[in-house]
């Protein structure tokens, strides 16, 4: 992938990001709010709550990952969760999603994490053939949700 630069986003970038966080959030049925999303995004950086990761061409952003600090108790250990992977229109199926995923590895291996977790639709099957593609297993475990 010539000149594909992925790396942890800093504060100027987050309104570079926000444009596509919010396209993102838009995909999963949300409002288009980009103030709100930009706000979010500040938000979790200024308190240190998340790792956002950013791929970039010639000053470009294409994509982004969001990473969430968890623990797991079964395997007393820090695990990562890749809340959200978005790959702009216009850059998709240019490996640039595989990369945010090795990206989101490397970064997690190198903080000694014990592993990454990740959730998609079961309908979402070009999701989930780069996760499987990128060496990500499917559990056999179900998650459930309770909204308040």
């Amino acid at each position: 992938m010539n000149d594909l630069m992925v790396r942890r986003a800093e504060a100027d970038d987050i309104g570079r990001v926000a444009p596509l966080f919010d396209a993102y959030r838009a995909f999963y049925g949300q409002a288009p709010d980009i103030a709100r999303a930009d706000a979010f995004l500040r938000e979790r950086h200024a308190r240190g709550e998340s790792a956002l990761l950013l791929a970039e061409r010639d000053g470009d952003v294409l994509g982004f990952t969001h990473l969430y600090p968890l623990f797991s108790s079964v395997r007393t250990a820090r695990t990562w969760l890749l809340n959200d992977l978005y790959v702009a229109d216009a850059a998709r199926r240019q490996g640039v999603a595989r990369a945010l995923l090795d990206a989101a590895s490397a970064f997690a291996r190198e903080r000694g994490a014990a592993g990454l977790m990740l959730e998609t639709g079961r309908d979402n099957e070009p999701a989930r053939a780069l996760y499987r593609a990128a060496g990500w297993n499917e559990d056999a475990t179900q998650w459930y949700s309770l909204s308040l």
